[in-house]
């Protein structure tokens, strides 16, 4: 199988997945798994339908196969970044999740997403002051509304040390 075909029938493993039979677009990722076990794009891919599936543990090693190496496009970096450590959360693998989210987070640090995501993590391992921060800062910085906005200098403010008082 060449390249091209390998990159149509992933095409069409996605169309399939995004038109709402990941059934049948696991099916075929699986197959091109097979063909080509070193393609990101593809371990991607077959990570990605295996959430939907709910089969998180399967998704896994999927994951953490595309993220090796530097075979992804940025923006499928940082969805295998975010699905990964978003995975890692609800098998209960706090740490590995954190971990994985704040590498995603030092690298799309703009990536709302990734800090959402990492604060949540944070919170499982037991670090409540730090996933408050980032969701402090978060809101801060992208609420659209005015209220917040009107608030915005004295939530970083007190986001920066959350037990300080007068």
């Amino acid at each position: 199988m060449s390249a091209q075909d390998k990159d149509e029938l992933l095409a069409e493993a996605v169309r399939l997945r995004e038109e709402g039979h990941p059934e049948q677009a696991r099916e075929r990722l699986l197959s091109l798994t097979a063909s080509f076990p070193d393609a990101a794009d593809v371990a991607y891919q077959t990570a990605w339908v295996h959430d939907v599936l709910g089969l998180e543990t399967e998704a896994v090693p999927y994951y953490e196969r595309s993220l090796q190496g530097d075979g992804l496009s940025d923006e499928d970096r940082r969805g295998a970044l975010l699905g990964l450590g978003s995975t890692y959360r609800v098998l209960g693998r706090f740490g590995q999740a954190a971990e994985t989210l704040r590498s995603g987070v030092s690298q799309f640090p703009d990536d709302g997403a990734l800090r959402t995501f990492l604060s949540m993590a944070l919170f499982n391992t037991g670090e409540h002051h730090e996933a408050m921060q980032i969701l402090l800062h978060l809101v801060a910085s992208t609420s659209d509304s005015p209220e917040v906005r009107q608030y915005r200098p004295a939530i970083e403010h007190y986001a920066a040390d959350l037990t300080r008082t007068m």
